[in-house]
């Protein structure tokens, strides 16, 4: 039997986790877009070299959200505070 003041601190942390870690990455990913698109519009030779870079930069950032996310499922379903 799990205690209710467990079960609740892993769903708080678990809403904190998702949270905190959409909101770096996502500010993250709107600022390299917005630079980009800046980049592609002063020179536009350069735009596939600047759409490769963004592409990878990204991947790296949404991996962190995933990560985010991995944590929150481990609080909520494989609970080792349990």
């Amino acid at each position: 039997m799990i205690d209710p003041l467990v079960a609740s601190a892993s769903v708080i942390a678990a809403s904190v986790a998702v949270g905190l870690g959409a909101v770096g990455p996502g500010i993250g990913q709107g600022t390299a877009a917005s630079r980009a698109v800046e980049g592609i519009a002063r020179q536009p030779e350069a735009e596939g070299k600047i759409r490769g870079t963004l592409l990878l930069s990204l991947a790296f950032m949404e991996a962190l959200t995933i990560y985010g996310l991995v944590v929150a499922l481990v609080l909520l379903f494989a609970n080792p505070f349990a």
